[in-house]
C-alpha cells in the first residue's frame, strides 16, 4: 500500500515539476506514532524557498484530493531536501563528483560498511571513493547495485 501511494504521488508530481522546473528528489509515506506523513521532497539548480514548497503543496494537494491513493488521514510536508540531500540515482552520483558523500552498503567492501569521503568519480555503474583511514588517503570502488543508501554530507 505505501508503494501504491509513493507511486501515485510521483506521477501526479511529474506535471507541476515540469511546469516549475523543479526536480523530485524523494517521495516518503510514513506512520510517526498515531500519524501518517506524505513527505516530498524538491528541488532545483537554483534551490527552492519555502514559496516554492507551498505553490507544489497546494497544487499538490488538489491532485491528490481527485486521485484519493490515501485510505487513511495524513499530513503532506513539502520541502527541500536540505544539505545533507540524498542520493538515489545513477544521475544524482554523476552530478556529484567532487562532493563529500557517505554511502552505506549491503554488504561490506574491505571489511566496511559505511564510507565518507569525496566522491572522485562515477563511470560504468561504478562510485570512487576517496577517504581518509587516519592521515592516509584510500580510494574504494563501489559498484552501483551495492549501495544501499547514499547521500551528501557536511564536512566541518
Amino acid at each position: 500500500m505505501s508503494s501504491n501511494v509513493i507511486k501515485t504521488t510521483e506521477e501526479l508530481m511529474q506535471p507541476i515539476l515540469q511546469e516549475k522546473e523543479l526536480e523530485l528528489v524523494d517521495v516518503e509515506y510514513v506512520k510517526e506514532g498515531q500519524n501518517w506523513f506524505l513527505r516530498v521532497y524538491i528541488d532545483s539548480e537554483d534551490g527552492i524557498d519555502i514559496a516554492d514548497c507551498g505553490t507544489v503543496s497546494e497544487q499538490l494537494s488538489e491532485k491528490l484530493d481527485e486521485a484519493d491513493p490515501v485510505e487513511e488521514a495524513y499530513f503532506l510536508e513539502v520541502s527541500s531536501p536540505g544539505v545533507e540531500r540524498p542520493l538515489k540515482s545513477k544521475g544524482d552520483f554523476e552530478k556529484n563528483v567532487n562532493n563529500n558523500v557517505f554511502v552505506k552498503l549491503y554488504e561490506p567492501i574491505d571489511g566496511q560498511k559505511e564510507y565518507e569521503g569525496i566522491l572522485t568519480e562515477f563511470t560504468d555503474n561504478m562510485a570512487t571513493i576517496e577517504y581518509k583511514v587516519k592521515t592516509r588517503k584510500k580510494l574504494v570502488e563501489i559498484p552501483f547495485n551495492k549501495i544501499a543508501k547514499a547521500r551528501l554530507a557536511v564536512t566541518l
